[in-house]
């Protein structure tokens, strides 16, 4: 999003995160921005029996959690690792203050946020239905939107089925017995194991 000569021009500093650890956590309050030079990063919480519910996952060149950069309010999710992954930290002084001198970085950075309330929308919405199908469908829909080939089983979904079902709040039971639905019904392919949409 922001290009990381302009980040590192700013006081940024790479940090990196082995896969599993816990860059922030739900209740501490925010201090820096993040973007990820290489990995990926979940954004989750618990419910009160341990379930893990994923809000969102995020790899290179993503920033995330900067929404609360501009609220004096604490993170209400966690972000950790799911690889190995570099990440650029810029403290949030630096980071404002860079959004203040460059309108088109702020641009940018406000029609990343717009897009991000775009999918809680949609997945608040989600979150509405009672089909399995419906769930998953409208989640593939979402991220299939910023693939540019739009034909049939043209984009490889890049999330696990524990994934699939920790962002729509399903069983991974139920997410799997779904796949093989819309597979019978030719809304989407497996190759190898991989869901094809």
């Amino acid at each position: 999003m922001i290009t990381e000569d302009i980040l590192i021009s700013f006081g940024a500093e790479t940090k990196n995160y082995k896969a599993g650890t816990l860059i922030f956590r739900e209740g501490e309050f925010p201090h820096f921005y993040f973007q990820i030079e290489k990995g990926k990063i979940k954004l989750n919480n618990y419910t009160e029996s341990g379930k893990e519910f994923i809000q969102n996952i995020f790899s290179d060149c993503h920033s995330f959690g900067e929404s609360l950069l501009f609220v004096d309010r604490a993170y209400p999710m966690n972000a950790v690792a799911m690889e190995d992954s570099s990440i650029l930290r810029l403290p949030k002084s630096n980071f404002l203050k860079l959004i203040r001198e460059n309108h088109e970085i702020s641009h940018n950075v406000y029609r990343c946020l717009a897009e991000r309330m775009y999918y809680k929308y949609i997945m608040l919405y989600n979150l509405s239905f009672q089909n399995p199908v419906l769930k998953l469908k409208q989640l593939m829909d979402y991220l299939k939107s910023y693939y540019e080939d739009k034909t049939p089983y043209s984009f490889q979904i890049p999330l696990t089925r524990q994934q699939l079902a920790s962002l729509t709040g399903l069983r991974v039971e139920t997410v799997i017995r779904a796949i093989k639905s819309m597979e019978k019904d030719k809304i989407l392919k497996i190759e190898n194991r991989k869901i094809m949409y």
